[in-house]
């Protein structure tokens, strides 16, 4: 069983072929949690192919604004004046990462972080691939009574020593990946690996307060969106009804996001308008279809989706049901 497999978590005797060569396990500390925050501290171990160190790096970087919550992260205006800028230190971060799977805690977050500042550096960071340690230690069955990382360490018997600093935060999600990956590979199970699109647009915003010039508190600006308001086009094909399983979508079903996605959110809502669907910001009795990873989770959609009987699948399932969309009735 997984289970007894991850208490000793041994070396699997023939390892997975399609498991990756190597990792990169990353962590960052940042300004927040919004999209036009920033990362003010970033560190790497990079792990070979049965996820053992090979290395670690840790730096922080100069925000050049207000560095948020540090009650929590512990960096202050004055430490970071004199760090580096992203741009400063993204080639050393590019090498970090290159030809390595992106493995964080609440992966989707470090990496969507990670991107924006590279596309602000007017960059692309070389990740294809990332995996989320949540989403291994649910694939594993881990008797975790919540998903922190501090409920992952202590499962594996690490131990932290400074919580929210990355370099330590990294550590110690490295020393519990190793045995989730080897129980992973004894158990022959299906590493959760999901797709790094990297961002390309990025626009100047209206500057928070910079470094040397504290504001008022953590939250005392307002975040502004990742890209430009877009108004999208009306569907132009009636909705058809419900999704049924097994079946295609067809044009015109109307269908809503809710969660987290490994795809950026609006290109995944790019895609489906490009075939034919209509992406609805609510949802309702007249939606077709709901795309969540987590469909035990309380969020308004989902709970809505249960009282009407929205049928719900997850992204990766919505990818495979976008490739034969059907065209709506009469075209």
């Amino acid at each position: 069983m997984l289970e007894d497999l991850t208490t000793a978590a041994p070396l699997a005797t023939v390892w997975p072929t399609a498991y990756p060569k190597g990792y990169a396990v990353v962590d960052v500390e940042t300004t927040g949690l919004a999209r036009d925050d920033r990362i003010i501290s970033a560190a790497v171990y990079r792990l070979d192919a049965h996820g053992e160190v090979e290395d670690h790096w840790y730096t922080t970087v100069n925000p050049e604004r207000d560095p948020g919550p540090v009650w929590i992260h512990g960096l202050t205006s004055e430490a970071l004046e004199g760090a580096p800028l992203f741009p400063d230190i993204a080639e050393e971060f590019s090498l970090r990462l290159a030809d390595r799977v992106l493995v964080a805690h609440n992966a989707v977050f470090d990496w969507q972080m990670i991107a924006r500042e590279y596309a602000r550096a007017e960059r692309e960071a070389p990740v294809r691939q990332r995996l989320c340690t949540i989403a291994l230690s649910k694939e594993l069955g881990l008797p975790l009574p919540n998903h922190k990382l501090e409920s992952l360490a202590a499962h594996f018997g690490v131990v932290q020593q400074r919580a929210h600093h990355a370099l330590d935060d990294a550590r110690v999600l490295a020393e519990a990946f190793r045995p989730s990956l080897r129980a992973a590979a004894a158990g022959g199970v299906r590493l959760p690996l999901h797709e790094c699109r990297p961002l390309t647009e990025w626009a100047d915003r209206p500057a928070a307060p910079r470094i040397g010039q504290q504001a008022g508190g953590y939250g005392s600006y307002r975040p502004s969106s990742w890209r430009p308001a877009r108004k999208r086009p009306a569907c132009p094909y009636p909705n058809p009804g419900r999704y049924e399983e097994g079946k295609s979508l067809k044009q015109g079903m109307r269908v809503a996001f809710s969660g987290d996605t490994s795809v950026e959110r609006e290109l995944l809502e790019d895609r489906a308008t490009e075939a034919g669907l209509h992406v609805a910001s609510s949802l309702s009795r007249l939606t077709s279809l709901l795309v969540t990873n987590d469909p035990d989770s309380h969020t308004s959609k989902v709970v809505k989706a249960r009282q009407f009987g929205t049928p719900v699948v997850d992204e990766a399932a919505f990818g495979q049901l976008l490739r034969d969309v059907e065209p709506a009735s009469g075209q």
